[in-house]
């Protein structure tokens, strides 16, 4: 029965982070000048694969892009959303998978979201190699690191900000959240 449990429980914190998903671009998104360059639906499956683990962060990663544009026509679903369904599903995938393989400490919180977005951009960027090969449009190197880092560096600070903070905050508020994984 306590496996069941810890399954909808998983389930419940995925569901969460979906909807979070589709709301935080529209709080973003009012925010002049920068309020895209935050990737605010980065903030709930980075979230997601600490506190339900990679799987169903790597699932909410993949299917976030897909339904926001299905709902809201945002983001544009080729090229930007199909590489953001790979980008994010690796975000979820790795912060999870690395917070529960590596000791629970707050140094190992830093260094799962570090690797989790590294990794993420490094797929985003494969991806977008990959359609503008089909697609015939160029992909360049200046455009991977402008797209995965120079445009995004208000998001990077603001992720290695919070999402430990949240983490933290939520495993002392909530200690049933550690049982979970």
């Amino acid at each position: 029965m306590k496996s069941n449990t810890i399954s909808i429980q998983k389930l419940v914190l995925a569901g969460v982070c979906l909807a979070l998903c589709m709301v935080l671009p529209f709080l973003t998104g009012q925010i002049p000048e920068i309020g895209s360059k935050l990737c605010p639906m980065h903030i709930p499956v980075l979230l997601c694969g600490f506190i339900a683990g990679p799987v169903y962060a790597a699932i909410v990663g993949a299917l976030a892009p897909l339904l926001r544009f299905a709902l809201f026509g945002m983001p544009p679903i080729y090229p930007v959303g199909v590489a953001m369904c790979f980008e994010m599903a690796v975000y979820g995938a790795v912060s999870g998978l690395l917070y529960e393989k590596l000791p629970k400490k707050t140094a190992n919180v830093y260094i799962s979201l570090v690797v989790a977005m590294l990794l993420g951009r490094i797929a985003w960027g494969i991806v977008r190699v990959v359609l503008s090969g089909v697609s015939g449009s160029p992909f360049t190197w200046a455009a991977f690191m402008a797209g995965a880092f120079t445009n995004a560096v208000p998001g990077i600070i603001l992720h290695i900000v919070l999402i430990p903070v949240l983490v933290i905050a939520l495993e002392k508020a909530l200690p049933w959240l550690k049982d979970v994984k």
